[in-house]
Parts: structure tokens; sequence; C-alpha cells
């Protein structure tokens, strides 16, 4: 079982996005299982919306995710992501252990990166593999990522975060699949937005399968 951790310790930073995201392509390879373990729920207010059966859906608190986590592993789950709460360190770092990766989504701006440097502290601190991704960016043109998104990715690799190359632009798709409980590879397949997300889920995939599966 690979358990994907969307994580990080500042709201905003598109964290639910990307799990549901990330969700609905892990389905494709086999069963997997999305936790929504954020007491704002967005992923379950996503997940009522939606017709597809895949992923299943199951919240969780700093109480029963261990429950769910070994029930997943039992019910012999291929991929579980999780989106994490912001504020609640205790949780995040009890996830960060039982995760094969954690990706760390990061907007490029100031308040972001100094938030995204606490989160690769505790990753740090726990020895546990992770990854950031350049999400909700200005979109890049033909010859270039934009100037503040090369600018991030300099300051992240100063900090010595591994930063996953391409990244995830802000772009209206996102938000029209969300709301009918879709993700942009059904909304528009053959969109930039899509072509985005699975690009950089094809690269998690890859790190979380170097990494030992979880049980």
């Amino acid at each position: 079982m690979h358990v994907i951790l969307v994580a990080t310790q500042k709201g905003g930073a598109g964290k639910s996005t990307i799990a549901a995201h990330f969700a609905a392509l892990a389905a494709q390879d086999g069963k997997t299982l999305l936790i929504d373990a954020d007491p704002q729920a967005s992923l379950t207010d996503w997940y009522t919306s939606r017709e597809a059966e895949t992923p299943l859906l199951a919240q969780a608190d700093a109480n029963s995710i261990a429950q769910v986590l070994d029930a997943a592993a039992d019910e012999d789950v291929r991929w579980v992501i999780i989106d994490s709460a912001p504020h609640n360190a205790p949780l995040m770092a009890s996830l960060m252990s039982r995760a094969s990766i954690t990706v760390i989504p990061v907007r490029p701006g100031p308040f972001d990166l100094k938030a995204a440097a606490k989160t690769l502290d505790m990753a740090r601190a726990l020895k546990a593999p992770m990854a950031c991704i350049i999400n909700a960016a200005p979109p890049p043109t033909r010859e270039s990522e934009p100037t503040v998104v090369a600018e991030a990715r300099v300051v992240l690799s100063s900090m010595g975060a591994p930063v996953l190359p391409g990244q995830v632009s802000q772009r209206a798709a996102f938000s029209h699949a969300l709301i009918t409980g879709q993700s942009v590879t059904e909304y528009d397949p053959e969109g930039r937005a899509a072509g985005e997300i699975l690009a950089m889920w094809s690269a998690v995939a890859k790190l979380a399968e170097s990494f030992p599966r979880k049980s």
C-alpha cells in the first residue's frame, strides 16, 4: 500500500485540490482510498457531488487515522491519498510517519515559502520522504516558466527541499471540475490543466513506488 500525504502548515496552499486529483488518477491504477483528515471537509463536499464510484472516501482524525490506515491495508488498497489539516502539527507528524511520501504544495509567494520551511523541518526531523510541488502558479509561457516560479524554486532549493519539475498552474478548469465532482482529467482531458496534474501525479507515484510499501 502506497500512502501519499498532502500536507503543509499553511491553509490555502491547494492541498485539497491536489489530493482530489491525485486520488482520481490513482484510482485508474488500483483500489484507492482518499482520506479527508481536514476538519474543513472540502474533499467530502467534492465527493458528494461525484458520480464516479472511485476513489473510495473516508474521514479521519487523530483518534481514528491509524485504524483507517490499518483497515485499508487489510482490504488490499493500493493507493491512499491523505488531505491533512494545516494547523494540526501533532496529526501531521503522525501522518508523515505513516506516509510513503509527503507532498508539500507551495504557492510561489513569501508567506507560502515560509510555511513550507516549517513543514520541511518537520519532515526532516521525522526522516520522512518528501517533495515540494509548486502549485497555483501563473501559467508558463512557451519560452520559460514565470519569474516568480523560478524564484520560488531557487528559494526552496536553498532550503534543501526536493522540488518536482514543472508546476500546477492556477487555471479555471480546476474550479469547474471540482464543482461538478470531477477531476480536470475527467472534465477536460486534453486541456493544459489535465496535462500538468497528470505529469505531477506521474512524478509523485514514481517516487512513492521507490519506497517500501506501508502496511
